[in-house]
């Protein structure tokens, strides 16, 4: 691919997501065919978002439980970002107007207190540790927005290039100790309108919530790139991705983390 078809794809998106367009970038003759030539125009995209939407945040990890790589047909963990704007604390009011599709999940989010130097990896679960400034229950906010992609397409590349679908965070309070909570054995839970809709364990994420903070800081390290301090990364769904409708009322919670909620309109 191209630098000109890179930026091609990029401003293509930007200007289909601002239009609140289909984002069918997979279906343009200029679209990605591999996941590291999506990575290179999801960034693209994600720097002319920024000219409107204002610095990044942060990360989210899709596709770290089993169950979401199946429904989709993909094979491991991919990352993308989050905008700081995009980012608030629980309980939180939602517009549905602003989103095409809403939709929301349940995961672990991480709050990283110091930068986590590329130079580190190879990271594991106890070498990352100390980057950590804290853990909370976290809402990811989802927009479904459709799209579109040839048959035999990597499904894995048509959700990267456009970011995942990802829209936001909501964040329950932040818990600091939280070394001595099991995550792979707490049980996350969501309620939509006083109904419980889904539950799930830490361990259904990679086997415990931070191999997959694990995995993002050597996957960005192999490119080179440190995730910044005070990013928040969300780690991937415990349960997975519910529709909201203006009036709808949420809650989610994870053993040890607390509970988060919003509220849409």
């Amino acid at each position: 691919m191209s630098d000109g078809d890179i930026e091609r794809a990029g401003k293509y998106l930007a200007e289909a997501y601002l239009a609140r367009r289909p984002l069918d970038i997979m279906l343009q003759h200029f679209a990605p065919s591999t996941q590291e030539e999506a990575y290179l125009v999801q960034r693209n995209f994600i720097d002319r978002l920024s000219q409107t939407k204002g610095d990044l945040g942060g990360y989210k990890i899709a596709y770290t439980s089993a169950v979401m790589r199946e429904a989709r047909g993909i094979s491991g963990p991919c990352a993308a970002f989050i905008f700081a704007g995009a980012i608030a604390d629980a309980p939180a009011d939602l517009d549905s107007s602003d989103y095409v599709k809403l939709a929301i999940e349940c995961e672990v989010g991480v709050r990283l207190g110091s930068e986590v130097p590329a130079t580190g990896a190879p990271y594991t679960r106890d070498s990352i540790t100390p980057y950590i400034e804290s853990l909370m229950t976290a809402f990811e906010i989802v927009d479904m927005r459709p799209a579109g992609a040839p048959e035999g397409a990597d499904p894995a590349v048509a959700s990267i290039v456009t970011n995942i679908s990802g829209a936001g965070v909501v964040l329950g309070p932040a818990v600091k100790d939280w070394r001595g909570i099991d995550l792979a054995a707490s049980l996350g839970a969501m309620s939509i309108n006083g109904k419980l809709i889904g539950e799930g364990r830490g361990s259904d994420v990679m086997g415990h919530p931070l191999e997959a903070l694990v995995w993002l800081a050597n996957m960005l390290a192999a490119r080179g790139e440190s995730m910044p301090a005070g990013a928040i990364v969300i780690t991937g769904s415990i349960i997975p991705p519910t529709p909201l409708s203006a009036g709808d009322t949420a809650t989610i919670s994870i053993d040890g983390l607390g509970e988060a909620r919003i509220k849409v309109s």
